[in-house]
């Protein structure tokens, strides 16, 4: 790779554009043969100028001054062409120019990035993890606006105390509306966004250096809800008189049996049922979050559900498997089966997922590899989660046996002193 360059600097009038024994004076600047002229914007009389030294010549206070500020220029140019030797940049009589005139590379501001990635992710990210991403953005204006007294920033200005800075403001803030306070692992996905954001930025080499380098995520890990067998059942014998909550109960206990989410389940079509290797019915689907390709056995539960909506009309005419209803929407029905059905847990339609992990297969001794392939999981340690619920449940039902033990020990010396 080349480090040195030949370099020079010169000054000179420009004769062809003289006009009443006056011509401008320009300065030309030289790297490696190639050369950019620069106009100085100022003239002088042709016969007090000295080609050969590239200066005015006279002892005048006019050609002192003159002079002098030519050799400011010329600093001023040495002085840009070491600043991009030291940034180790490449080095043209055309960047000199741009510095000299002060038309430097475009710096980005953070909210440049967040509209960029916002725009450019429309039509790759889903429209509830959009909708996530502008809650960052919110949160992002708030703390410059209140806490750095401004409305954006450049990507160069983003360093630790900045990340920090914004991590404390969110856990401290108190949303003046319906909204709760941000828990600490809403508080580091709002971080992730920004990060995934930054990392975007460095790839289109707009950021040189990754102000994440020393930031540390904490993410506190929660445990995975799930319905018992109990809850499960309980919803399942459940009649309802409301059509719609039939169909979300339908499509609840659908997936509480395929462990597809819900993006998932709704995209399924009579294509992906076909018949596996044992000649039972098998799903047949990627999953949008990863594009991981799931197979999964239509347990009995499931495929009579599918047989439910057969027939259905307005299921054959979007040509779908099941019903569709906006995961809102859904979420909200959800709430009110959980009433009825008297569960206090907070019921929503990723719980099923969690269910078919734990409840339906691995507490039925489905091998963790097997589980883990059916719900479509890139890595098993994601699977090892729902491995550590049954352990727990494990562990509660080996401390009831414990203590039915104990009682049956007690009884028994009991009835042998009598």
């Amino acid at each position: 790779m080349r480090t040195t360059n030949t370099f020079g600097i010169v000054f000179y009038l420009k004769k062809c554009k003289a006009k009443d024994g006056k011509a401008p004076i320009y300065v030309r600047i030289t790297v490696d043969g190639n050369r950019t002229d620069i106009s100085l914007k100022k003239n002088i009389e042709m016969k007090y100028w000295n080609g050969n030294k590239g200066m005015a010549k006279g002892n005048t206070d006019d050609i002192r001054h003159l002079n002098t500020h030519l050799e400011k220029l010329r600093a001023q140019l040495v002085g840009y062409y070491q600043d991009l030797q030291l940034k180790r940049k490449l080095i043209t009589s055309d960047s000199i120019k741009n510095l000299f005139l002060g038309i430097g590379e475009q710096e980005y501001t953070l909210m440049n990035l967040i509209e960029y990635h916002n725009t450019e992710m429309k039509n790759v990210l889903e429209w509830g993890t959009l909708k996530n991403y502008s809650s960052t953005k919110k949160y992002l204006q708030l703390y410059l606006s209140s806490k750095l007294r401004t409305s954006d920033v450049y990507l160069t200005q983003l360093d630790y105390k900045f990340l920090i800075g914004f991590e404390k403001f969110i856990k401290d803030h108190q949303p003046l509306d319906h909204h709760k306070a941000c828990g600490q692992n809403t508080v580091m996905k709002h971080i992730e966004r920004l990060r995934k954001m930054i990392n975007l930025a460095i790839r289109n080499e707009w950021l040189e250096r990754d102000p994440f380098q020393k930031f540390k995520s904490s993410f506190i890990r929660s445990t995975r809800q799930y319905l018992t067998q109990e809850e499960l059942i309980s919803i399942e014998s459940k009649e309802f008189s409301i059509q719609r909550l039939k169909q979300v109960k339908d499509l609840f206990v659908f997936s509480c049996y395929t462990g597809l989410a819900y993006i998932d389940v709704f995209n399924l079509t009579p294509q992906n049922i076909s018949i596996g290797i044992d000649g039972e019915y098998w799903i047949n689907t990627s999953r949008k979050k990863t594009d991981q390709l799931v197979k999964v056995p239509l347990l009995p539960k499931a495929m009579a559900i599918i047989e439910k909506y057969k027939t259905d009309p307005a299921v054959i005419n979007k040509g779908k498997l099941l019903p569709s209803l906006s995961n809102q929407r859904l979420n909200s029905y959800l709430k009110e089966i959980a009433d009825l059905c008297s569960i206090t847990k907070p019921l929503t339609f990723h719980i099923a997922r969690h269910t078919f992990a734990t409840t339906v297969t691995l507490t039925n001794g489905v091998p963790i590899e097997t589980v883990s392939s059916m719900l479509g999981h890139t890595s098993i340690r994601t699977t090892q989660i729902y491995a550590k619920v049954i352990q727990q449940k494990v562990s509660q039902d080996m401390k009831a046996l414990r203590l039915k033990m104990q009682q049956t020990n007690t009884e028994f010396k009991i009835n042998k002193a009598k």
